[in-house]
Order: structure tokens, then sequence, then C-alpha cells
């Protein structure tokens, strides 16, 4: 089991709804993935992720869809890019990764409560 956590501790993440706007190879990652831009609404803007998803999404299927990231994180170098925030996701025992998203439409920007 993992360590437990404050409320307080938890309330720091700044987990956020966002809607995928483009999607491009990332050749130069070491494991397949993509550059996923993500429109968070006005607060946050664009910003964009490296995001190992290729196993189960096509950037067809990516186009339009809400995810969840966090976008409080530092910045983080990729190779070539600048990770500004981290895409969220369930691993499978096969290791494909399910993304988070909401159930229904919510506006881009909103906090997980």
């Amino acid at each position: 089991m993992s360590e437990t956590i404050a409320w307080d501790d938890f309330a720091k993440v700044e987990l956020r709804v966002g809607t995928i706007v483009e999607v491009q190879p990332f050749p130069e990652a070491r494991k397949p993935a993509y550059i996923v831009h993500v429109d968070f609404g006005p607060e946050f803007g664009v910003r964009k992720s490296s995001a190992q998803i290729t196993d189960l999404y096509t950037p067809e299927t990516l186009i339009g869809r809400q995810i969840v990231g966090v976008v409080n994180f530092p910045v983080k170098q990729i190779g070539p890019m600048r990770s500004e925030f981290l895409l969220t996701g369930f691993q499978r025992e096969d290791g494909a990764v399910v993304i988070t998203s909401p159930e229904q439409a919510v506006p881009n920007g909103a906090k997980l409560c």
C-alpha cells in the first residue's frame, strides 16, 4: 500500500480536463510515443506532452478527445521536446495505457474535485 497523504497534499495536484487539438509522431522517443497538444482552457492554454499511448490510439482517434492531465508539474525535457503536462492513464497487464477521460463533456480547464 502507498503512503497515506493529507488532503492538502492531494489538493496541490492540478488535475485538469483538456481537449486534444493536435497529435504528432515522436520518432525520437525511446519508446513509441506521440506529441500531444491539449487545450486546457483560458487559464492554462494549449500545452504539449509526450505520451506513450500508441498501442491503443491513433492520432485520428485522439483529436477532439477530452483527457485528464496534471498541469502543475515542472516542465520536463524529453529528448528534443519540452513536456508541459502529464497525460494520465491506467496501464493494462499487457503494458498498453488507457487514457483517463471524463465520462461526459466538461469545460476545458475544469479541475478534478
